[in-house]
C-alpha cells in the first residue's frame, strides 16, 4: 500500500474536489484526505480471507472484530499505527455481520451455504440439518480462542441483527433478527411457514427476538415474534430514479456488497439484497407522508405470500422485514430501516416492541440503516439505492437519491427535514451509495462519520437538520479503471478516539481527525474522553462527557465559530480557564467557580444562550472534580 496522503486542512472545502479523478488501482490507488488522516491500513493475508467480502465491525476493549463472508478476524488496535491480528476464525456464511456483548460475540448467517460446523463446501441438499441460517453465538472470553457455543436457527436467516438490552435486566441480552431471505421449509426447521400478511403463522411480517442468558448462552432461543409490520402501506416509487438506475450501469464484478447473496469459500455473488433491486416508477408523496391508495411499490415492497413458490403473483404489501434496526435503549426507541419504509419503534419492553410511526419517501429506494442524535430528538436514515453493488454517485444522479434522509422526532412522529449525500461525483466503475456510519462524540454537535463504499468516507455535521454539511473526508480511486468492482468502505465507526473502517477488499483502515476551523483540537480531545468497554453501533449508547478542560474549550470554540457569544467574553473565558488549570486545590476551584458565574451572567445577552449555559455547567463540573 502507498503511504497515506498528507491531508488538506482548511475551513473551506478544497476546490476542485481532489476526490474527482483519483488514480485507480487495487493496492496503489490515489488518495484524497481533508481534515483527517489515514493512520494505518492492514490488508487481509490469509488465503481464505484475501478476496472475501469484509463486512461489519464490532468492538470490545482494545479489539476490533471484523466480519467477512468466510468468518471473522480479531485485531488488537491498542496501537492504531500497527494493529495486530489476534485471531482469524474461519466460519463461512453471509453476511457474517458481527456484534458483541461482554464476553459474547454474535454473527449473522443468511446464505443457504452456511454450515452448522463452520465448514466449507456448503450444504448441497435442499433440506438439511447441517445448514445454519440465523445467529451464531461465540464465547470470546479468550480473544485468541473463540468458542462456538450456540446456533439459533431462524426461518429467514439473519441478514443483520441488533443487540439490545432491557434496562433493569442484568441477566440477559436480547437480539433483534433482521432476516430478508425466503422462508425455510418446515421440513428443515419445524414451524416455518410462508404465508401472507393475514396468516398469523407466517414467518414473514414479524421480527424475531432472541433471548441470550448471560450465564448460559448455549440456551439462547427465540422468545417472541412481534408483528410490527402489520398495517403498513405499499411504499412509493420514483420513475426518474428508476430510469437513472437502469441507464448505463455496468454489471458489477468481484466481491459481493452489503446486498450480496454471497456463498462460502470466496464465491461471493454480487447480487442485490432482498428488496435491494433497482427501484421502480410512479409518483409518490413527499418525505414522511404515507403513499396514496393504489400507489405502486418501491424496492422493498413485498408480495403477500408464496414468493417463489409458484401460482399467481400476490398483491404487493408494505415491507415484511427490516434490513437493519438501530436501538437506543436508554431512550426506549429504535429506528427500523425496513426496505421501503422507515419505522420508529417503542422498545421500552424489549421483547415486545411497538411501532409508533412510519415514514415513506419517493426518493428513498431502500431504507438501510438508522442513526439517532445523542439527545434522541433526530434520526438519520440511509438509503442503499442499488443494493450497494451499483454506481449511484455519478454526476447524473440526483443528490437526494442514495442519500441520507434526516428527520426530527416530534411527539413520537417522524418529521422530514433534509437530505445529505457525499458531494463528490464518482465514476461508473465505483459502487457508491449511503452506508454504515456512527456518531462522533463531539459535545454540542451532531457529527457523523459514514461509509460510502468506493465513494470513501464522509464526515457530516447535521446539527442543523436543514443544512447538513460535509466537514472532512477520505477517498481512494476506483479499484478497477475499466469495470465495476464491488469494494470500498462497508462501515466506518468512531471507537475510543479513532475512526475504524472495514474496507470490503483492502482490509482494516484506521483514521484520526485533524484540527481545523471546522473541528477544533478541544472538540477532538473532548470526543476522546468518551470511552466504551464494548460497542455495537446499532446498539447506540448515550454519550456522556466526563469533566475536562477540553469539554469547556470545545463549547467556547463552538461559540466563537458561531458568534454565539461576544468575542471579548470568549477570550476572557479562555484566559480564565487556562489560568485555573495551572492552579490546584482551593485556588483552582475558586477560579473555576468564578468563571462559571461569569458565563451564567453573560448567557442572557448571548446569541446562543443554551451553549453558554452548557459551557458554564461544564466549568462547574470541572470545579467540583476531585
Amino acid at each position: 500500500m502507498p503511504p497515506p496522503v498528507a491531508p488538506i486542512v482548511s475551513i473551506t472545502a478544497p476546490t476542485p474536489d481532489p476526490r474527482v479523478g483519483l488514480k485507480p488501482g487495487a493496492w496503489d490507488a490515489g488518495q484524497a484526505a481533508w481534515n483527517m488522516r489515514l493512520i494505518s491500513t492492514t490488508p487481509p493475508r490469509a488465503e481464505r480471507v484475501l478476496g472475501a467480502t469484509h463486512s461489519d465491525l464490532a468492538f470490545s476493549r482494545q479489539y476490533a472484530i471484523q466480519g467477512h463472508y468466510n468468518g471473522f478476524e480479531i485485531y488488537d488496535i491498542s496501537n492504531p499505527q500497527a494493529p495486530k491480528l489476534v485471531q482469524s476464525y474461519l466460519c463461512p456464511a453471509s453476511q457474517n455481520d458481527v456484534s458483541v456483548f461482554k464476553n459474547l460475540l454474535f454473527m449473522s448467517s443468511e446464505s443457504n451455504s452456511g454450515r452448522v460446523d463452520c465448514g466449507f463446501g456448503g450444504v448441497p441438499d435442499p433440506v438439511s440439518k447441517d445448514r445454519i441460517r440465523g445467529i451464531r453465538v461465540f464465547d470470546i472470553g479468550d480473544m485468541a480462542r473463540p468458542k462456538l457455543v450456540a446456533s439459533v436457527q431462524t426461518c429467514r436467516g439473519s441478514h443483520t441483527h441488533t443487540v439490545v438490552t432491557q434496562p433493569g435486566d442484568n441477566d440477559n441480552v436480547y437480539i433483534y433478527v433482521s432476516g430478508t431471505s425466503g422462508v425455510r421449509s418446515a421440513d428443515e426447521l419445524p414451524g416455518c411457514k410462508d404465508g401472507g400478511i393475514d396468516d398469523p403463522n407466517t414467518a414473514r411480517f414479524r421480527l424475531e427476538v432472541i433471548k441470550v442468558p448471560l450465564a448460559a448462552p448455549e440456551t439462547a432461543a427465540i422468545v417472541s415474534s412481534p408483528r410490527i409490520f402489520n398495517g403498513l402501506p405499499v411504499p412509493p416509487r420514483n420513475a426518474a430514479r428508476d430510469a437513472a438506475g437502469r441507464a448505463g450501469q455496468p454489471a458489477p464484478a468481484g466481491a459481493g456488497g452489503a446486498g450480496a447473496a454471497g456463498g462460502a469459500g470466496g464465491a461471493n455473488a454480487a447480487a442485490p439484497a432482498a428488496g435491494g433491486a433497482a427501484p421502480a416508477a410512479a409518483p409518490a408523496p413527499a418525505a414522511g407522508a404515507a403513499p396514496a391508495a393504489g400507489a405502486a411499490p418501491v424496492a422493498g415492497a413485498a408480495p403477500a405470500a408464496g414468493r417463489g413458490r409458484g401460482g399467481p403473483p400476490a398483491p404487493p404489501t408494505g415491507p415484511n422485514q427490516c434490513h437493519d434496526i438501530t436501538v437506543y435503549p436508554e431512550l426506549g426507541l429504535a429506528g427500523g430501516a425496513c426496505a421501503g419504509l422507515g419505522l420508529l419503534l417503542d422498545i421500552r419492553n424489549v421483547v415486545n416492541p411497538v411501532r409508533v410511526d412510519m415514514a415513506a419517501d419517493e426518493n428513498m429506494s431502500f431504507w438501510h440503516s438508522a442513526t439517532f442524535s445523542n439527545d434522541g430528538k433526530k434520526v438519520l436514515f440511509t438509503d442503499e439505492w442499488g443494493g450497494g453493488t451499483a454506481a449511484r454517485c455519478r454526476d447524473t444522479d440526483r443528490k437526494e437519491w442514495g442519500a441520507d434522509a434526516i428527520f426530527t422526532i416530534e411527539n413520537n412522529k417522524l418529521v422530514f427535514q433534509s437530505y445529505y449525500k457525499m458531494p463528490a461525483a464518482q465514476t461508473t466503475t465505483e459502487n457508491c451509495v449511503a452506508h454504515n456510519g456512527s456518531l462522533i462524540p463531539i459535545p454540542g454537535r451532531d457529527v457523523m462519520v459514514q461509509a460510502w463504499y468506493q465513494g470513501g468516507l464522509s464526515i457530516v455535521d447535521w446539527t442543523d437538520v436543514k443544512q447538513p454539511k460535509e466537514i472532512a473526508y477520505f477517498d481512494r480511486g476506483p479499484f478497477n479503471a475499466t469495470r465495476l468492482m464491488t469494494g470500498g468502505f462497508w462501515s466506518t465507526y468512531w471507537y475510543n478516539g479513532m475512526i475504524v473502517a472495514s474496507e470490503i477488499l483492502r482490509g482494516l483502515d484506521i483514521f484520526e481527525l485533524v484540527p481545523s476551523g471546522l473541528i477544533s483540537q478541544n472538540e477532538i480531545d473532548a470526543a476522546k474522553t468518551v470511552r466504551h468497554d464494548w460497542l455495537n453501533v446499532q446498539d447506540q449508547p448515550k454519550f456522556v462527557w466526563p469533566p475536562s478542560a477540553a469539554l469547556v474549550g470545545a463549547y467556547l470554540d463552538q461559540l466563537a465559530r458561531s458568534n454565539g457569544l461576544a468575542a471579548e467574553r470568549i477570550t476572557a473565558a479562555r484566559t480564565a480557564l487556562a489560568n485555573a488549570e495551572r492552579q490546584s486545590g482551593t485556588p483552582r476551584r475558586t477560579a473555576l467557580t468564578t468563571l462559571a458565574s461569569q458565563l451564567n451572567t453573560a448567557a442572557p445577552g448571548a446569541r446562543d444562550q443554551a451553549k453558554v449555559r452548557l459551557a458554564a455547567a461544564a466549568v462547574t463540573e470541572l470545579a467540583n472534580l476531585r
